[in-house]
């Protein structure tokens, strides 16, 4: 062979094994890079395994709340504090993974239940935690909900949900839904047709004013002509007709408050005499005095609207007897089993207050009177209050005249709103300003004022969006399930 012919052959070896080995080097990264991204693939894969898990944990509890609303321990007894392990399985009975809860029970009130779910599949290090809160809307979800016919000015305002049982026209701004279980009714402010269920009187853009409501015909707002948007007056919208509140069922909650008053709270006896009266203070305590005697009223003062129960509902100072200083319940429901005065400010506070005679007698219901503020400290969801009244929760006679009611309110049986006096009745019987922050229940039509200027001139209603998901103890709910309201990955 030449010199030249092995040169060559010499050459050519060099190059197939340069070659090669820029081949071997790429085939290698290119098998590292495949199997990197199926390492990551199968990672990927697995985390996606994880919080499937996480979600079913979830979703389990939410089912588990539906059929034991109160169990927080996942069936496991009172005293067991989790965290709960749930095996999952394949379609052949392998298990897969599993999903592991922490449950956080509401506090006092609230109906808010913490889930913290984490997902861990079988031979993986991979873990996903999801976090979700659920909770069961109370019936403080609206700012006014009444059995009754309601009918809110020119002027008024309002800023939560509205609901009535009966019908509602509307001639102010309403920023939340308005709805009603009726389709169509008679307005009782006037004579005339039908009109909708949720109707205003107030004339469509760009036109101004309202439509005269003596013949009750008002274009547009009754039927058989279609509902039309109205965001000029319901801004959100308005629904009817949609189910109606039980009222008639707050008897058997009644009951209930005051079987958890004598276990675990503040339980007392009718008085003998006219009632208690309760103060509440910012040092977690209250204190109680038994009403014997009111203020009578003025000659002339009379019961001109035939009203139920009509009197002045207004301690005589000098005819309260004090009973004691007690601290509030564990529970946070104080049960009075007679008519009920209440004033005073409470303080990082969460109660119920209610009024009734257990087992209910038509003739004799238990009323609430409110005469003088009801405060709270924190305007954040730490302080909450519900006043429930059997009958009436009433403002009387002798109230202030710029008078303020922090708290929910809700009259079973009767109304929330004042009695109807005349000028006979002194200089009381037209007061400047009420507010109220909160919500408002009555069964009949509320109402601090009436169209013939007595009662309350400035009406303020402000709805406390607190109260939704964190009601006072052991208040009515508007719903039997819970939602989801906030979910979110740790």
């Amino acid at each position: 062979m030449s010199t030249y012919q092995r040169q060559s052959v010499g050459f050519l070896t060099i190059a197939v094994l340069v070659f090669s080995s820029i081949g071997i080097v790429i085939s290698s990264a290119i098998i590292m890079w495949a199997a990197s991204g199926l390492r990551q693939a199968d990672a990927l894969f697995e985390r996606e395994r994880a919080f499937y898990l996480a979600e079913a944990g979830i979703e389990y509890y939410r089912w588990h709340l539906a059929h034991a609303p109160v169990d927080f321990t996942d069936g496991q007894g009172a005293t067991s504090t989790g965290p709960y392990v749930h095996n999952q399985y394949d379609g052949y009975g392998n298990i897969i993974g599993t999903f592991k809860l922490t449950v956080t029970p509401p506090i006092v009130g609230s109906t808010v239940v913490t889930v913290k779910s984490t997902g861990s599949i079988v031979g993986s290090s991979v873990v996903r935690t999801i976090e979700a809160k659920l909770a069961i809307p109370s019936l403080s979800k609206y700012s006014f909900v009444a059995n009754d016919k309601m009918r809110f000015g020119e002027g008024t305002e309002i800023f939560g949900p509205v609901h009535s049982n009966g019908g509602i026209r509307l001639d102010g701004l309403a920023h939340n839904v308005v709805s009603s279980a009726v389709s169509s009714y008679d307005d009782a402010d006037h004579g005339g047709i039908n009109e909708f269920g949720v109707h205003t009187h107030v004339k469509p853009p760009p036109l101004t004013g309202s439509y005269d409501d003596s013949d009750g015909v008002v274009t547009g707002e009754a039927p058989p002509t279609s509902v039309a948007a109205r965001t000029d007056v319901f801004e959100a919208g308005r629904q009817f007709p949609v189910p109606a509140i039980d009222f008639a069922g707050f008897s058997s909650d009644l009951a209930s408050l005051k079987t958890k008053a004598v276990a675990n709270g503040r339980y007392f006896f009718p008085s003998g005499k006219l009632g208690f009266k309760i103060v509440l203070k910012t040092n977690d305590t209250f204190d109680v005095y038994r009403v014997e005697g009111l203020v009578p009223a003025p000659s002339g003062c009379s019961n001109t609207g035939s009203q139920v129960d009509w009197g002045t509902w207004s301690i005589d100072a000098a005819r309260l007897v004090f009973q004691g200083t007690f601290t509030n319940p564990a529970n946070g429901i104080i049960f009075v089993e007679d008519d009920l005065w209440v004033e005073g400010k409470i303080n990082t506070a969460r109660i119920t207050i209610a009024a009734a005679g257990v087992p209910e007698n038509v003739g004799d219901l238990r009323h609430i009177t409110v005469n003088s503020n009801v405060l709270y400290t924190n305007y954040d969801g730490q302080d909450v209050l519900a006043l429930i009244a059997q009958g009436n929760v009433i403002v009387g006679l002798k109230s202030l005249n710029t008078q303020r009611i922090d708290a929910t309110l809700l009259a079973k049986s009767g109304k929330v709103g004042r009695y109807s006096y005349v000028a006979n009745c002194g200089a009381e019987y037209v007061r400047s300003t009420i507010t109220v922050y909160g919500s408002i229940c009555s069964n009949q039509r509320y109402g601090f004022a009436y169209t013939n200027g007595t009662g309350y001139t400035n009406r303020t209603v402000i709805y406390d969006a607190n109260l939704l998901y964190n009601p006072p103890p052991d208040f009515p709910l508007a719903a039997d399930s819970y939602n989801v309201i906030s979910w979110r990955e740790l």
